[in-house]
Order: C-alpha cells, then sequence, then structure tokens
C-alpha cells in the first residue's frame, strides 16, 4: 500500500482535452483526505489466494463470468465479445501469476476486499471515482500523469500500441511500441508521481462509485456517489 497525502484537486476534464468524454464535465474541485491505495492491481496470484482460502474454508467462491456465460474478451475483428467459458482462470489468453487478474466484476471485488478484512483485521475498501482520480493524476493537471502526449505512453502505461495494431487491425492505438499486447507483469511501467504503477493503461479498476450521467451536482469531499444519488449501478 501507498498512503497518500490528501489534498485539493480539480477532477474531469476541460472540453479542449483529445479523447475525452462527456461524462468527464464539469471539471470541480475536490478536497480528498488521506487514505492508502495498493501500489499495483491485484494480481492473480493474490486472486487465487482469495479462492483458495475461500474453498479451504469450506465456502467455495464462484464468479461472475463462471457462474454466467463467461467475460468480455477481444474477437478477432478487434470489437468486444462475451465468450463462454472464459473466467480469471481462462481468460482467452496466457497470464503469469504476476499480471493483474481480470474477468472480476464489481461484485468480485467487494467479496475479495471482504476476505482481505476478514482475514487482515484492517478494513479496506474500493477507493471512490474522485479518490481514484486524484490517485491517478499523481500529483499532475495534464491529461496523462506523464503529460499530454498520448504516444509516450509506452514508458509509462501498457496500453493498445502498435504491438496490438498487428492483430486488431481496426484499434485506435499509440504510436510506440512495447512488445505487449495482452496484460503486463504488474510494476513493469514507470509509476506515477505518487509512486503507484499501472493507473493507467494495463487493465480497467473498479471503483466504489456508479455511473452517472456527468459530473453536475457531484460530491466535493472525496466521497462515492452511488445509487441513492441517482447514479446507474448497472
Amino acid at each position: 500500500m501507498v498512503v497518500i497525502k490528501g489534498g485539493m484537486f480539480v477532477m474531469g476534464s476541460p472540453a479542449t482535452e483529445e479523447g475525452r468524454d462527456n461524462d468527464e464535465q464539469p471539471q470541480h474541485e475536490v478536497s480528498v483526505q488521506p487514505f492508502a491505495l495498493g501500489r499495483c492491481e491485484v494480481t492473480v496470484a493474490e486472486f487465487r489466494r482469495f479462492i483458495e482460502a475461500r474453498a479451504a474454508a469450506g465456502s467455495p467462491y464462484t464468479t461472475s463470468a463462471e457462474a454466467g456465460k463467461g467475460c468480455n474478451v477481444a474477437a478477432t475483428d478487434g470489437s468486444g465479445e462475451v465468450r463462454a467459458g472464459t473466467s480469471w482462470i481462462h481468460p482467452g489468453f496466457e497470464q503469469a501469476d504476476s499480471e493483474p487478474v481480470v474477468c472480476v466484476s464489481y461484485d468480485d471485488t467487494l467479496a475479495y476486499v471482504a476476505w482481505l478484512s476478514a482475514r487482515t483485521g484492517v478494513v479496506y475498501h474500493l477507493p471512490s471515482e474522485a479518490e481514484w482520480e486524484y490517485a491517478a493524476r499523481g500529483g499532475s493537471r495534464t491529461a496523462r500523469y506523464w503529460g499530454e502526449d498520448a504516444d509516450a505512453a509506452c514508458q509509462f502505461a501498457n496500453v493498445a500500441d502498435a504491438t496490438a495494431l498487428k492483430k486488431y487491425a481496426k484499434w485506435t492505438t499509440a504510436k510506440c511500441l512495447d512488445g505487449v499486447l495482452y496484460t503486463s507483469a504488474a510494476a513493469n511501467y514507470l509509476p506515477n508521481g505518487f509512486g503507484l504503477y499501472d493507473m493507467l493503461g494495463n487493465v480497467w479498476e473498479w471503483t466504489a462509485d456508479c455511473w452517472h450521467v456527468n459530473y453536475a451536482d457531484a460530491p466535493q469531499d472525496g466521497s462515492s456517489w452511488g445509487q441513492a444519488q441517482g447514479g446507474n449501478c448497472a
């Protein structure tokens, strides 16, 4: 874990930022209290420890993908498709134990966090979206924690780049090359200003918030923004 000093920051993106989405507005100031965050994404090995511990305790856990229709994977034409039989164990590509676990749902993350809290006696929780963005920015005010240039990503983040373009010709990719097609080992790229790795790229990360159409009336104290405040938790 990395202890992150609290502070004020501007959340969201300006209308002039390339690649932004409309739900990233309006920009607004948020005050974040000190908190701790994992320095890397949860790895395959760490998630397996949870699965094995639950099984050994007589309360085996089945992930949403295993209980359902599988998880969303990249189709040959580059689009996404839910593929039967895929899960965190078999995501459709080879993974090492040091790589971040994939094919885990929001419910799966809550189950993992509950197990971790019970095992350690320390209360863990998902960060709010505001805490996550504050951490991801790492003290920067640019579009990415390394600057504005998306094509400089390959030193800092595992993104879709020239490696991916060879297999998925329709993808929009950064003009750099790191040789990694799917997930990369944790901490394989340079950290941001807070000493956190893979805050952009590699895999998507869950937060405690539900989705809102924009940031109108968003909390300014760094707290999570849920269903009670009109969020779409689906």
